[in-house]
This record gives C-alpha cells, sequence and structure tokens, in this order.
C-alpha cells in the first residue's frame, strides 16, 4: 500500500510546467535511484506557456545557452520548514538541449555519469529535513554559485535556497523536486508528495482550476495561489 504522502508547497512563484509527474506513473522517472520514485519536473514558463522566448536554428541543430529560458535564475524555495542537511555547489551549469540531434551524445554519456557519483546527477542542490513530517526534501539541478544556505540552517516555507539552473543531469534548466527517507540520495527511498495551494492548466485547457492539494498532471502548468 502506498502511503500517504507529505504535503508540501511549491518550492517557486510564477508559472512552471509539471513533467515526469507521480501523476502519470511511479516510479515518476521510469527509475527507483537516488530516492527518485515519486519525483517531479518543473520548467519555468510564461504567461502564454512558453519555457523560452526565442526559437533559431540551434534550437533545431544544436545546444543553446541556459540563459534563453525563463526558468534560469528564478529563485527555488524551500516547500516547508526544516533544517538544511546536505548541499552542494559547484557543478556547471550546462548548455540546454532542445533539438533531438543535440540530444543523442547527451543520451549517450548516461551511464558516465551515473559512475561519476550524485553530484554529476544531482548537479547543485540543497536537501532540507522538514519538521513536520521528518522527511527529506531535496531541490535538484540548481544554478551554480547561487545557493544561499549551508549545512545546519534552519528554513522557513518560502524561503530561497538557490536560483533555478541547468547543473546535473539536465537537458534544460528546470527543478527537479524530490522526498525522501534519508538525506543520502545513494540510499533514499522516495516519498509521495503532494502540493498544497496552487491553481493548474491541465493539457489544452485555456482556464486554471484551483487546487487545495494534489499532484500536477503531466504537462499541466501550476502556479502557486
Amino acid at each position: 500500500m502506498t502511503p500517504e504522502p507529505v504535503v508540501v508547497a511549491l518550492p517557486f512563484v510564477g508559472r512552471w510546467r509539471a513533467l515526469n509527474s507521480p501523476a502519470r506513473r511511479v516510479p515518476s522517472h521510469g527509475v527507483d535511484l537516488l530516492g527518485q520514485r515519486y519525483a517531479i519536473d518543473f520548467v519555468g514558463v510564461d504567461e502564454r506557456h512558453r519555457d523560452s522566448a526565442v526559437t533559431d536554428w540551434r534550437t533545431r541543430l544544436h545546444t543553446e545557452p541556459a540563459e534563453r529560458f525563463f526558468a534560469f535564475g528564478r529563485p527555488i524555495l524551500a516547500p516547508a520548514d526544516g533544517v538544511v542537511v546536505a548541499v552542494h555547489d559547484g557543478e556547471p551549469d550546462h548548455e540546454a538541449r532542445r533539438s533531438q540531434l543535440a540530444l543523442v551524445p547527451y543520451m549517450l554519456g548516461q551511464s558516465g555519469r551515473l559512475r561519476q557519483g550524485t553530484a554529476a546527477i544531482a548537479g547543485n542542490h540543497v536537501v532540507v529535513k522538514l519538521r513536520e513530517s521528518g522527511a527529506f526534501a531535496a531541490l535538484v539541478h540548481l544554478r551554480r554559485e547561487s545557493l544561499r544556505v549551508g549545512v545546519g540552517d534552519a528554513v522557513t516555507s518560502g524561503q530561497q535556497l538557490g536560483e533555478c539552473g541547468n547543473s546535473g543531469n539536465s537537458t534544460q534548466p528546470h527543478v527537479h523536486v524530490q522526498l525522501m527517507d534519508s538525506a543520502d540520495l545513494t540510499a533514499a527511498r522516495g516519498v509521495p508528495v503532494a502540493f498544497r495551494g496552487y491553481r493548474e492548466w491541465g493539457v489544452g485547457t485555456d482556464h486554471p482550476v484551483p487546487i487545495d492539494t494534489g499532484i500536477p498532471g503531466e504537462r499541466s502548468v501550476v502556479e502557486p495561489l
């Protein structure tokens, strides 16, 4: 039986598109490694629900600067009150890859990144032990040198932890959010998560629906209330 989800706030403001949602499948990312069982990705979008205002030859054939994407540099916030138990910084923010041609060599390098360890997968990240539930929340793929907290810092829900980046195993600037039963990514098991207080634009819909508590659907756009 699946345990009840831990309810937290969305770790950002503005509009973001949900990808690899556990509302679609579990394990949400297709693997049950590194505490990812119920993880969810969010890609920042604008009011027209675009992830970037720029589309050119590089979009179709090559890599693109991470700065092209609305998500890059957006504040990433603590999803609940807690204490920081792990941080990692110093990983580079990669070029983004929307082109299928650019994705091929990237996908071929997946096994190599796994062998390099968690830093090559998670990139720059923060892990917070949540005060009420005792679960551990990981905010992953943050921007290099944007972290504002250190181990031992007490944080409150909505406090900025860093900025969205494109570090680690990431093809486009986004934030990867997961709850776990341990601060050690190599040993952690995923914990179900739900989010409170947001509006959601389902795929193909023009008007949002207010959600008290839920899990965003695959490719839906959400915004905290």
